[in-house]
């Protein structure tokens, strides 16, 4: 299987698993674009295909866009750290 296949599928995974933290559209957008970029960098790097930062790039578009379509009623990890 193609190892940028697998990286994105893991950083989608991640990223709807841990996107929709916080009660608000903008709470779930912005965790979930820190939480797509970071998991996104670092799956990037470990697997080496695309790299670090065209990873994180995809993985924050993934997180936000996950964040942006759920509610509070799909997923609900609690408040953010920054409420």
């Amino acid at each position: 299987m193609n190892r940028n296949l697998v990286s994105l599928g893991i950083v989608a995974a991640c990223a709807l698993a841990l996107s929709a933290c916080g009660s608000r559209s903008n709470d779930r957008v912005a965790s979930g674009t820190g939480v797509g970029a970071g998991t996104g960098a670092l799956v990037g790097a470990a697997f080496g295909g695309i790299g670090a930062i065209p990873g994180a790039l995809i993985g924050a578009g993934i997180g936000a866009g996950t964040g942006a379509v759920t509610d509070k009623d799909q997923l609900y990890l609690g408040e953010p750290v920054w409420r």
